[in-house]
């Protein structure tokens, strides 16, 4: 190949490749990628704002042609920034949390009710609360959020068991979640206040039985403190 490379069998002139070179320096400018961080900020805007306007967590109708319609670009242009609707689903979950004020990250007991009270918060923000489906994008994120509850009790308790860990876990994301804040804002006629302390109770309840090491099977074994139950 001459050096000054080829374009359709011919050799490239330096000026052509001067020209080639201005035009992808133009293409990388601050400018270029201050518009693309704008129209990538103006699709997730867009498809944030349809899911608080959903009457429930259901996110079938957060479609890739959707979310093009309402942002008013091309479905090509959300490609460019979201590979396929997975992607832009995860990248729509990720802007809840962080409205929400929740971070997996290094999660501690002892915030796990502040925790809580934000998510109750933010949930009462939306029409209607509803258990999520089973999508991917939920998925995910119950996963992550499964792994940081082990992590924390696991921090806080280090001598219990895998399983001890587990269900101590568990127990706390009782309250993580949709259906429990249904069940005390609809059922119960709470309102979002007296649902939060309600909750900031029981964790508070239930992370110093941790710390004192009081776990699912008692301080002294499965059966308490007398050894196996005889009938």
């Amino acid at each position: 190949m001459p050096a000054g490379g080829s374009e359709g069998g011919r050799p490239r002139s330096p000026a052509g490749e001067a020209t080639a070179g201005a035009r992808r320096r133009s293409y990388e400018s601050p400018l270029r990628r201050q518009q693309a961080a704008l129209t990538r900020e103006r699709i997730l805007t867009a498809a944030v704002e349809m899911v608080h306007g959903f009457p429930t967590w259901d996110w079938g109708a957060l479609t890739i042609r959707a979310v093009a319609r309402r942002a008013e670009v091309n479905e090509s242009t959300i490609y460019r920034y979201f590979s396929n609707e997975r992607r832009l689903r995860d990248a729509v979950m990720q802007r809840l949390q962080q409205e929400a004020g929740v971070d997996l990250e290094g999660l501690r007991l002892e915030s796990f009710g502040d925790v809580i009270a934000r998510m109750f918060d933010y949930l009462a923000s939306f029409p209607a609360a509803q258990p999520p489906p089973d999508e991917p994008t939920f998925a995910d994120v119950d996963r992550r959020r499964r792994a940081a509850l082990v992590a924390a009790v696991t921090e806080a308790a280090p001598g219990w068991s895998e399983e001890e860990a587990a269900v101590a876990a568990a127990m706390l994301d009782v309250f993580w979640n949709v259906p429990s804040y249904e069940r005390l804002t609809v059922t119960w006629e709470f309102d979002v206040a007296r649902a939060t302390r309600a909750v900031h109770w029981v964790v508070r309840t239930l992370s110093a039985a941790i710390r004192a090491g009081d776990g699912p099977d008692g301080p002294d074994g499965p059966d308490g403190p007398d050894g196996p139950a005889t009938s």
